[in-house]
């Protein structure tokens, strides 16, 4: 997909809300003190990209720990995709070590129920001549990811506490090889259209998925051209599809937030009284310390009987072995 660009002056227009540093955190339909009764909390766990090198493993331990030490543990891990490192252009071998240490870790220090997303990183493969694959492959592409992740289809919905979750698969292959967009293909769109119009409309619904699809964020990251030019934004950054998403989630005011990661950094935007949540990473800089001075962490949401919920950042004491 080409990039496509938004001026400065159209960003400041837009007035997203963004929110730097450590903790974001946000209400949804604030409501008094014993009015509401929590009903789930959930971690969001994103961009891990586990691989045995710069102590990956021991922090994917490290936070896994930290998630269930709290005295308020959370009942569900919503994990965001980028589970592993780069296996769109890694061969077999390499990819196998890597999501054989994703299967032992979360094996060994995980009692939590996790339900996953796919990330761009998890896609084996589609770099064919940096990886060795063919294409032909019973595991090719998203399959085997989805297989490790025990998924039937990288994307899908589920109810629980009287919330209605969907998760996404917003990473579509692009060109030259190896290249990929944000966005939904024609199936997957008809399938959220279809998926939105069962739920009750007393039931909300939280969606997740890798590359967000609102942010304030991707203009932000590339902001280097002259003030007179476009900001470009990636196609990689965030969803293209956006405006086609926003007009199908408004339709149903019970959609009250989505969650992403893939930037590495935190952001917060209301828009159309949806509320999206970029999460940060799990593994910072990819295991190389802050990423553009955003820690190392996850998010916590609370969701509550009446529809609200609110998130929050947490960073969980983990010191990289380079920065």
């Amino acid at each position: 997909m080409d990039d496509f660009s938004i001026r400065r002056r159209d960003l400041l227009k837009a007035g997203a809300g963004f929110v730097g540093g450590g903790i974001v955190a946000g209400t949804l339909g604030l409501a008094k003190a014993g009015e509401r009764k929590r009903v789930l909390r959930v971690a969001h766990l994103t961009d891990i990209h586990v691989q045995p090198e710069l102590r990956a493993p021991e922090g994917m331990a490290t936070c896994l720990r930290h998630v269930q030490a709290s005295s308020d543990k959370p009942d569900l891990i919503l994990s965001g995709g980028d589970h592993v490192m780069d296996c769109i252009r890694q061969p077999r071998d390499r990819t196998r070590v890597q999501w054989d240490l994703w299967k032992r870790i979360s094996s060994e220090e995980n009692s939590i129920p996790v339900r996953a997303c796919l990330g761009n990183h998890d896609i084996w493969g589609w770099n064919k001549s940096k990886s060795g694959a063919s294409g032909s492959e019973p595991d090719y592409g998203k399959k085997w990811a989805s297989e490790v992740l025990g998924l039937d289809k990288p994307y899908y919905s589920f109810d629980q506490a009287g919330w209605h979750f969907i998760a996404l698969d917003g990473v579509q292959p692009s060109e030259p090889e190896g290249a990929f967009y944000g966005g939904l293909d024609e199936e997957q769109m008809s399938w959220l259209a279809s998926d939105l119009g069962r739920v009750a409309p007393s039931t909300p619904i939280l969606i997740w998925s890798h590359i967000p699809i609102v942010s304030a964020l991707a203009p932000l990251i590339n902001s280097k051209a002259p003030k007179t030019q476009p900001i470009p934004i990636e196609a990689g950054h965030i969803h293209w599809d956006a405006v086609q998403i926003l007009a199908l989630l408004t339709k149903y005011p019970n959609v009250k937030a989505c969650l992403s990661g893939h930037l590495h950094r935190i952001d917060h935007v209301e828009l159309k009284g949806i509320h999206f949540y970029c999460n940060g990473a799990v593994s910072g800089a990819w295991w190389k310390g802050k990423n553009d001075g955003f820690d190392e962490g996850y998010a916590v949401i609370n969701l509550y009987d009446d529809g609200t919920l609110d998130c929050k950042y947490t960073t969980y004491g983990w010191k990289a072995a380079v920065s």
